[in-house]
């Protein structure tokens, strides 16, 4: 008897340390982030996650990893080290409309100069979405920066072409959504970790 009770306590001992090893989910409009993520070999925590509404209607969902919390959008663009934008479509959207977006937001939230230096990045981001055609709900996509490699754009899955080198385009990047002029302010509050009062 006394082996039996111990050969069922190892059995739900093993039954039971898959859950614990498992990194915690947080659930944005039934889309689930971990709360934590490797990106090239660093492990990143769920600095914020929002959703983009535009109008009335939720657009996308955004999750910032970053290797330390951040609550400015300074301490976000000064940070070391890989980090992460993850976004997943809440609605059908035409790609290439996106990209457009997208650069419009770069370019709203630098000076001309800055910006002018990132056109044939932004040209070439605007590309890759266009042949993308359609992003659907439920699709994925990940705008990485790993220091030594650059932003790494991956879509559905697929990397998407040669990484952008320069570190000023990931940071023109965040700056849509944590710039003077965000895309969204409740979604740029989210993603820096600040609760609603």
């Amino acid at each position: 008897m006394k082996r039996n009770f111990v050969l069922l306590s190892v059995l739900c001992s093993a039954l039971l340390l898959p859950a614990w090893g498992q990194a915690a989910t947080v659930d944005i409009s039934g889309v689930k982030l971990e709360d934590r993520v490797t990106v090239a070999g660093q492990p990143l925590q769920l600095n914020g996650a929002g959703i983009r509404y535009k109008a009335v209607f939720k657009v996308y969902t955004a999750g910032l990893y970053l290797g330390q919390k951040a609550e400015t959008p300074d301490a976000v663009l000064a940070a070391t080290g890989p980090r992460r934008m993850t976004i997943t479509m809440l609605r059908d959207i035409d790609s290439a409309e996106l990209g457009k977006l997208f650069s419009r937001g770069m370019e709203d939230n630098m000076d001309r100069a800055a910006f002018s230096k990132l056109i044939p990045g932004v040209l070439r981001m605007s590309q890759v979405f266009s042949d993308h055609k359609k992003l659907v709900e439920g699709d994925t996509f990940l705008i990485d920066w790993i220091p030594g490699t650059g932003t790494v754009l991956t879509i559905k899955g697929q990397v998407e072409g040669e990484p952008f080198k320069e570190p000023e385009f990931f940071n023109a990047l965040m700056r849509i959504w944590l710039g003077p002029k965000p895309a969204d302010w409740q979604l740029k509050d989210a993603l820096l970790g600040i609760k609603k009062k």
